[in-house]
């Protein structure tokens, strides 16, 4: 039980490589004592465990699931309500994301109904589409408001911006799995289409939003050859897996060599945080069950590939010649 509670604590920890002196700060003993309590040696007295748990923000509760067996517990993250609160969601999401950096076994695994933050929070006209649609959703002054995106971008504060592209930096730095199907694009297209006919993203810029959506889809076909995060210093690992069976849930696996937790969200930017682990273990084992009947689009060759990718642009121009001509709504299907 101690060697599972410094194994959560290692997880949580800033700096792996001093570990022995960062328990013996937190607990104010001299390095040895450390050291030996992390190695067994010594016993974890219950106020040690509790001040270690505290400064950590880790739930013994949640930890030894003291709780029913059938009982799972979950956690919620706060749920922003207007662009101040969507700039702390995404500093928040820094603040637990960046620790896993410095975790050489780190993976996301994402089930993508739709296409995920990981290429979507850069400077681009989508990521601030994106914003705009969020809050369109979340506040709900802005929800009665009848104000445009294209008002909306002149007005949008810097910090909000400088919060979402260091989270989308971020990303670059941790291993990545994603599972893809040809409608993984078509929420985002159909969604554009919505707030284009509603009169709130003007012509041209809804084909700017296409063109960057075109790039998203070309950037992430360059990963899937090249194996690896473009731009990662690290030289983190992408692979995209296409399903064609199951039906893909926008749910968010992080796996390390210690633990696994996954997210699945139930409204706009909430989700469902859980770490019970036989839970946990029961998600992953779906999920690689998903990617051996998938295909491995890096094995799959280029004709397959280049089938996958150019389904999507077609979407897309499927969508700008719609735009560009004002007729009737068509399906994206």
């Amino acid at each position: 039980m101690q060697e599972q509670f410094f194994n959560a604590l290692r997880q949580r920890s800033a700096d792996n490589t001093s570990f022995v002196e960062e328990i013996a700060g937190i607990l104010d003993i001299g390095y040895d004592a450390a050291y030996r309590r992390i190695n067994l040696r010594t016993n974890l007295s219950l106020e040690e465990s509790v001040i270690l748990a505290r400064h950590y923000k880790l739930s013994l509760n949640k930890l030894f699931e003291v709780d029913s067996p059938n009982t799972v517990m979950t956690e919620l993250p706060p749920q922003p309500k207007d662009e101040k609160g969507l700039e702390q969601w995404f500093k928040v999401s820094l603040q637990n994301v960046q620790p896993l950096t410095k975790v050489k076994s780190a993976e996301f695994i994402w089930s993508g109904k739709d296409i995920s933050l990981f290429h979507t929070l850069t400077d681009s006209f989508l990521t601030r589409y994106k914003m705009f649609v969020w809050l369109k959703d979340l506040d709900t002054s802005m929800t009665k408001s009848k104000i445009t995106f294209d008002e909306w971008v002149r007005e949008i504060p810097n910090s909000l911006l400088d919060s979402a592209f260091s989270l989308g930096n971020v990303y670059k730095n941790i291993n990545i799995t994603e599972l893809w199907n040809d409608n993984t694009v078509t929420g985002t297209l159909q969604q554009l289409l919505y707030y284009y006919e509603a009169g709130l993203v003007a012509k041209e810029t809804a084909l700017k939003i296409c063109q960057d959506i075109h790039d998203v889809i070309d950037h992430t076909e360059q990963q899937t050859i090249h194996q690896s995060i473009l731009g990662s210093e690290s030289k983190k690992s992408f692979k995209l897996y296409k399903c064609d069976l199951h039906m893909l849930t926008n749910c968010l696996m992080v796996t390390t060599a210690h633990q696994k937790v996954f997210f699945v969200p139930f409204t706009v930017l909430t989700y469902f945080k859980v770490e019970h682990q036989a839970t946990c273990d029961l998600m992953y084992g779906f999920l690689q069950k998903q990617m051996n009947i998938s295909k491995l689009l890096v094995n799959a060759g280029e004709k397959d590939r280049a089938l996958f990718f150019n389904r999507m642009h077609k979407k897309i121009d499927m969508l700008k010649t719609r735009i560009e001509m004002d007729n009737e709504i068509f399906s994206l299907e």
